[in-house]
């Protein structure tokens, strides 16, 4: 099985930014532990700031992948073309925020990619991570 987590903006801040939000490990530490917990999966990892290159990767390994698990981070609540991207390729996508969205500000609470993922996780912190990948089996 051949996964790819996608994160968006920020995201590379975890471990520093907001520990009381995100915690405070790195997304890199809890990846490689994710590797060594689903040793059988074909895991990779992808992160930008910038929507154009995150909408690229999903046009790019949309059609080979057998699953995608992404968190647009700030982008969920504005991109429109990451969602249209989402529409337009074959592999499932599992949306998968830190935070529970619903619990934060109101522009939060909207969701662009939510109307096109196979399934939508909020709220476990970095296990939200862990259950979309075994929602893939």
């Amino acid at each position: 099985m051949k996964l790819i987590i996608i994160n968006g903006p920020n995201l590379n801040l975890l471990g520093k930014r907001e520990p009381e939000i995100y915690g405070s490990k790195t997304f890199e530490d809890y990846f490689r532990e994710l590797k060594l917990q689903f040793n059988k999966v074909e895991l990779s990892y992808f992160q930008s700031n910038i929507e154009g290159e995150i909408i690229d990767k999903l046009h790019e390994v949309g059609f080979n992948y057998d699953g995608i698990i992404l968190n647009a981070a700030a982008y969920t609540h504005t991109s429109v073309g990451i969602g249209d991207a989402i529409k337009g390729i074959e592999v499932p996508v599992v949306e998968v925020h830190i935070s529970n969205i619903h619990a934060r500000e109101d522009f939060r609470q909207h969701s662009y990619i939510s109307p096109n993922a196979k399934g939508v996780l909020f709220g476990f912190g970095l296990k939200g991570y862990n259950l979309a990948i075994q929602s893939f089996f």
